[in-house]
């Protein structure tokens, strides 16, 4: 009987050495599926913008000009001389910037401070501004709460 089971087993098995992937994938799989949740969570465009002191000596009368979201603008005098003026609304930018310069005419020195809503798209608060240096204004401000 002994060498019958010799005879069974004639040649010595091999052992294959095989790596199984299939749970390398499956892990793979749930890190794929876990980042692409992850992706979205993590907002790269949202910047913080550094915050600003008030300034020691505010000016005591100058242009205001206030930039609503609607497209909306109006432009008055501001400041503690100004009293309870109302300003004056308008509905293009191009009537607006006509006033800022007959504003500026009269009042070569005075400062213009610009009042935006937050909504308000930021190119239009630097487009005010760039009209605003472009028609001989020195000092521009920026008014924040």
């Amino acid at each position: 009987m002994a060498g019958q089971s010799s005879m069974r087993s004639g040649r010595a098995r091999r052992f294959k050495a095989e790596i199984n992937v299939v749970p390398y994938i499956d892990v793979m799989l749930v890190l794929l599926v876990i980042f692409m949740v992850a992706a979205p969570l993590a907002n790269p465009s949202v910047i913080n913008l550094p915050t600003a002191g008030k300034s020691a000596l505010p000016p005591t009368q100058y242009i205001q000009i206030i930039l609503k979201p609607d497209s909306a603008a109006s432009i008055g005098l501001g400041g503690a001389q100004a009293g309870a003026a109302r300003p004056e609304a308008f509905d293009s930018r191009a009537a607006l910037l006509k006033r800022l310069r007959a504003l500026h005419e009269e009042a070569p020195d005075m400062p213009v401070m610009i009042s935006a809503d937050k909504d308000i798209r930021y190119d239009e608060v630097i487009q005010m501004i760039s009209e605003a240096k472009k028609a001989g204004v020195d000092r521009v401000g920026l008014a924040t709460r």
